[in-house]
Protein backbone atom coordinates (compact mmCIF):
# COMPACT_ATOMS: atom_id res chain seq x y z
CA UNK A 1 0.00 0.00 0.00
CA UNK A 2 1.38 3.31 -1.10
CA UNK A 3 0.42 6.29 0.75
CA UNK A 4 1.07 10.06 -0.38
CA UNK A 5 0.98 13.03 2.38
CA UNK A 6 0.56 16.35 0.71
CA UNK A 7 0.87 19.72 2.24
CA UNK A 8 -0.53 22.59 1.59
CA UNK A 9 1.34 24.39 -1.04
CA UNK A 10 4.19 21.35 -1.81
CA UNK A 11 5.85 21.81 1.74
CA UNK A 12 9.49 19.17 1.66
CA UNK A 13 10.22 19.36 4.92
CA UNK A 14 8.31 19.53 8.77
CA UNK A 15 9.43 18.42 11.78
CA UNK A 16 8.03 17.07 15.17
CA UNK A 17 9.07 19.39 18.09
CA UNK A 18 7.75 19.23 21.73
CA UNK A 19 7.47 22.56 24.13
CA UNK A 20 4.91 22.40 26.95
CA UNK A 21 5.00 19.15 27.56
CA UNK A 22 3.02 18.74 23.97
CA UNK A 23 4.48 17.60 20.18
CA UNK A 24 3.57 20.03 17.20
CA UNK A 25 3.72 18.83 13.65
CA UNK A 26 5.34 22.09 12.29
CA UNK A 27 6.39 23.17 8.85
CA UNK A 28 8.48 26.48 7.72
CA UNK A 29 5.90 30.03 7.26
CA UNK A 30 3.67 27.65 9.64
CA UNK A 31 1.73 29.76 12.55
CA UNK A 32 1.32 27.67 15.64
CA UNK A 33 -0.31 28.19 18.94
CA UNK A 34 1.95 26.52 21.81
CA UNK A 35 1.16 26.75 26.18
CA UNK A 36 2.76 30.37 27.15
CA UNK A 37 6.54 30.79 26.80
CA UNK A 38 8.11 33.85 28.57
CA UNK A 39 9.24 35.77 25.29
CA UNK A 40 8.15 38.79 23.92
CA UNK A 41 6.58 39.77 20.91
CA UNK A 42 9.25 40.20 17.64
CA UNK A 43 11.55 37.97 19.70
CA UNK A 44 13.56 35.35 17.85
CA UNK A 45 13.28 31.64 19.80
CA UNK A 46 14.87 28.24 18.91
CA UNK A 47 13.08 24.94 19.61
CA UNK A 48 15.63 22.68 20.38
CA UNK A 49 13.61 19.50 21.28
CA UNK A 50 13.10 18.01 17.86
CA UNK A 51 11.54 14.73 17.76
CA UNK A 52 11.46 13.80 14.29
CA UNK A 53 12.29 15.48 10.70
CA UNK A 54 10.84 14.18 7.25
CA UNK A 55 12.74 16.01 4.28
CA UNK A 56 11.55 14.60 0.73
CA UNK A 57 11.39 10.96 1.93
CA UNK A 58 14.37 11.09 4.54
CA UNK A 59 13.36 10.44 7.66
CA UNK A 60 15.32 11.10 11.23
CA UNK A 61 14.15 10.11 14.13
CA UNK A 62 15.53 11.18 17.81
CA UNK A 63 16.12 9.01 20.35
CA UNK A 64 14.60 10.45 21.87
CA UNK A 65 15.70 14.06 20.10
CA UNK A 66 17.64 14.68 17.78
CA UNK A 67 21.22 16.05 18.53
CA UNK A 68 21.86 19.80 17.25
CA UNK A 69 18.77 20.11 15.21
CA UNK A 70 16.80 23.19 15.95
CA UNK A 71 13.64 25.15 14.52
CA UNK A 72 13.70 28.77 14.56
CA UNK A 73 10.82 30.61 15.24
CA UNK A 74 9.89 34.62 15.53
CA UNK A 75 6.89 34.71 18.59
CA UNK A 76 4.46 36.68 17.45
CA UNK A 77 2.72 37.29 20.86
CA UNK A 78 0.56 36.25 23.68
CA UNK A 79 -3.06 35.69 23.44
CA UNK A 80 -5.75 34.43 25.45
CA UNK A 81 -7.69 30.97 24.88
CA UNK A 82 -11.19 30.59 25.51
CA UNK A 83 -13.01 30.56 28.90
CA UNK A 84 -13.30 27.86 30.75
CA UNK A 85 -15.56 28.15 33.89
CA UNK A 86 -15.49 25.76 37.40
CA UNK A 87 -18.54 25.89 39.08
CA UNK A 88 -18.82 23.63 42.08
CA UNK A 89 -22.09 23.01 44.12
CA UNK A 90 -22.96 20.28 46.60
CA UNK A 91 -26.93 20.38 47.08
CA UNK A 92 -28.72 20.96 50.13
CA UNK A 93 -26.00 22.91 52.05
CA UNK A 94 -25.73 26.06 50.31
CA UNK A 95 -21.65 25.31 48.85
CA UNK A 96 -21.60 26.92 45.06
CA UNK A 97 -18.29 28.69 43.74
CA UNK A 98 -17.73 29.90 40.24
CA UNK A 99 -14.51 30.31 38.67
CA UNK A 100 -13.44 31.33 34.99
CA UNK A 101 -9.93 31.00 33.56
CA UNK A 102 -8.43 31.55 30.05
CA UNK A 103 -5.40 29.74 29.56
CA UNK A 104 -2.73 31.68 28.01
CA UNK A 105 -0.94 30.55 24.60
CA UNK A 106 1.91 32.15 22.58
CA UNK A 107 1.86 32.24 18.91
CA UNK A 108 5.06 30.89 16.94
CA UNK A 109 5.58 31.72 13.35
CA UNK A 110 8.16 29.15 12.05
CA UNK A 111 10.83 30.46 9.94
CA UNK A 112 12.96 27.59 9.75
CA UNK A 113 13.81 23.96 10.56
CA UNK A 114 17.78 23.02 10.72
CA UNK A 115 18.81 19.26 10.18
CA UNK A 116 21.86 18.07 12.19
CA UNK A 117 25.02 18.27 10.25
CA UNK A 118 25.95 14.08 9.67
Amino acid sequence: MIRFIFFPGGVEIYAIVETGGKQYKVTPEQKVRVDGLDVSSGETIELDRVLLIESAGNTIIGTPTIARAKVIATSLGEIKGDKLIVFKYKSKVRYRRKLGHHQTYTSLMINKIVKPES
